[in-house]
């Protein structure tokens, strides 16, 4: 039996798909019970590990018998009770969040969860604002406005449509001989944009539910993407919630950029920037100098709540 190596393009659960070394595409499952250096998620195995196989010529498939250590992945909560968690992908390069202001409507909680997580693992993150030929006037200038945000945070921001062909230029040299992961809710567009970037890949494009304004699924597991110019992209199924995992509340503020600048003007070292006097991130925010909605997102962190319905400063 030969020993190869690759990396993990596609996983549906005990199953996944590995890309070898030699460009061979091979159906593996793992050898026996694995944990990650003591994580307990739902998934040991994710999208991006790099992987040894084992392949067993009689049956044609793959037996995994070593996982190489991560250098870096994006992980959440598997559900809002639930103490398990989920590792979206591995070994990535830069994260994209996709985000629309309506059907479906992106929340500042959601997005400030996922750019806290990729702050932690060191993975630079950038946003993408989609569908911005549905919006209306006034839907223009709340966009402007959190453009203004998150690329003054030092967020790199995109506009696009997948049905216009507006910013995929842009999108795609972001995407160029990257490992790219491109997340959000469902119904953002980002199975549609691939589509466009790389027009070879089949995927299937959903529809907006009518009634609850929330898109359908058509992506039901993660998958990485080949592209022309070098890259990979991850596509991922829609996430509805973000929960942050193993995060200490001391480690928190230094995870947004903004509160760091100013964190070592506090009166206190361990100042929470909620009710200590002296408060240089309460000064900022007293001043207008700060977020509203992003230090809003702040304290439902660090109290463990979801806060889903934050809205625009």
């Amino acid at each position: 039996m030969d020993t190869y190596k690759g990396v993990v393009i596609r996983s549906t659960g005990s199953w996944c798909t590995v890309l070898s070394d030699n460009g061979k595409l091979t159906e593996c499952k793992l050898k026996g019970n694995f944990r990650i250096k003591g994580i307990r998620s739902t998934n040991p195995l994710a999208v991006g590990d790099k992987v040894e196989f084992i392949f067993q010529q009689d049956i044609k498939i793959g037996l995994i018998h070593t996982i190489a250590d991560r250098f870096n992945y994006i992980i959440r909560k598997a559900t809002r009770l639930s103490a398990m968690s989920h590792i979206i992908a591995a070994n990535i390069d830069q994260a994209v969040v996709m985000v629309t202001l309506s059907r479906p409507r992106t929340s500042t909680g959601f997005i400030d969860r996922f750019l806290v997580t990729a702050e932690a693992y060191h993975i630079p993150a950038f946003l993408i604002f989609n569908k911005c030929d549905q919006y209306t006037e006034a839907e223009m200038i709340v966009l402007n406005k959190m453009i203004d945000l998150y690329s003054g945070l030092g967020y790199p921001c995109f506009k696009t449509s997948a049905l216009f062909n507006q910013g995929i230029e842009e999108v795609n040299e972001l995407l160029r001989a990257k490992v790219s992961l491109v997340a959000g809710h469902s119904g953002v567009g980002k199975t549609a944009l691939i589509n466009v970037i790389e027009p070879g890949v089949i995927r299937k494009v959903g529809e907006i539910s009518e009634y609850h304004h929330k898109g359908k699924h058509t992506t039901t597991f993660a998958e990485m993407i080949p592209l022309s110019n070098g890259g990979f992209v991850i596509d991922t199924p829609g996430i509805k919630e973000f929960g942050l995992v193993n995060f200490d509340k001391q480690e928190v503020p230094e995870r947004f950029p903004e509160m760091r600048n100013l964190m070592h003007k506090c009166q206190f070292n361990n100042c929470t920037h909620v009710h200590e006097p002296g408060c240089a991130v309460k000064s900022a925010l007293a001043k207008g100098l700060l977020s509203q909605s992003r230090y809003s997102n702040y304290i439902s962190i660090i109290n463990d709540e979801y806060f889903e319905e934050t809205e625009w400063d």
